[in-house]
């Protein structure tokens, strides 16, 4: 057995059936700020399969703080970003 190093914090996307059409720039955004800030080793990002929240769709889930948010384009995800993750 081998302990894992594991980030911080997480962010979990869902790729259910409906998060799935705008998942992938969601995606893309929060890499892409994770990586400009430097924060690539202590946050990690997991798409998961479907969360059953797809009235919301689509589904981010922050974690450990065990935030959830729903209805998110692209465009909220540098405003999320800086309000829960650069803390």
């Amino acid at each position: 057995m081998k302990k894992i190093d594991a980030p911080r914090k997480v962010i979990f996307i869902c790729k259910g059936k409906k998060c799935c059409r705008y998942s992938k720039d969601i995606y893309k955004g929060f890499k892409g700020l994770l990586k400009d800030n430097g924060l690539k080793k202590q946050v990690d990002i997991v798409e998961t399969d479907c969360t059953g929240n797809c009235k919301c769709a689509p589904v981010i889930s922050l974690q450990p703080q065990n935030i959830w948010i729903g209805d998110v384009d692209d465009k909220d995800v540098k405003n999320i970003f800086k309000q829960y993750l650069l803390q």
